[in-house]
């Protein structure tokens, strides 16, 4: 336990975890393949015991927000690429039968004003890449993605370093507390996933 203990500590100690970190969300709505949740986690999960003894070790505060600007940065970027795509990028969604239905169902819940999708997303696996290019392709006002991309990008990172700083606290700064907190992130990601791929309810008939 030791040696897992001072393995995570020295891995995530000094400044550079925070460039780390706010790269790979960063690129991650390109690559969604990048860990960018799991270092956040075990950032989090080695702040969560950091003591005057050991210096270096990252913030909770620092963290979340360079977790949280990242996310919303990301987004916008792929935002403003999807739009000034032009035909070649339209061509692309419409052969691609779950960006279509991304890019048509985003529109409706921006316009309806319920950009909860787009939290959602932010949870799901690759919903985040989906949704920023669905709605930079949907040609979506950036007054009405930004706001709920900065809700999601706050929301995920709050939760991601709450729960690496909840499982260092409850089983230390461990490899393993890393992996139960990474665990309930894919979990609330399966979950957000089934939310948005369930269908919508059909209205109710005019009586």
């Amino acid at each position: 336990m030791l040696d897992s203990l001072g393995s995570l500590r020295s891995l995530t100690a000094g400044p550079w975890i925070y460039p780390v970190v706010a790269t790979s969300i960063l690129l991650d709505v390109f690559l969604p393949v990048l860990p960018s949740g799991f270092l956040v986690i075990t950032a989090a999960t080695a702040a969560a015991t950091a003591t005057a003894a050991t210096p270096g070790m990252p913030s909770l505060l620092p963290l979340l927000l360079c977790a949280a600007t990242a996310s919303v940065l990301g987004d916008f970027l792929a935002y403003r690429l999807a739009r000034r795509g032009g035909a070649r990028l339209d061509r692309a969604i419409a052969r691609s039968k779950r960006l279509s239905l991304a890019q048509e169902r985003l529109g409706t819940a921006l316009t309806r004003g319920g950009g909860l999708l787009v939290v959602l997303a932010r949870f799901a696996p690759a919903g985040r890449s989906v949704v920023s290019l669905g709605a930079g392709a949907a040609k979506r006002r950036v007054e009405e993605f930004l706001p709920w991309s900065a809700l999601a990008g706050v929301t995920w990172a709050s939760y991601s370093v709450g729960l690496g700083w909840l499982g260092g606290q409850w089983l230390g700064a461990t490899w393993f507390s890393a992996g139960v907190s990474t665990l309930a992130l894919f979990l609330a990601g399966g979950l957000a996933a089934y939310l948005i791929r369930r269908p919508a309810a059909a209205p109710a008939p005019a009586s």
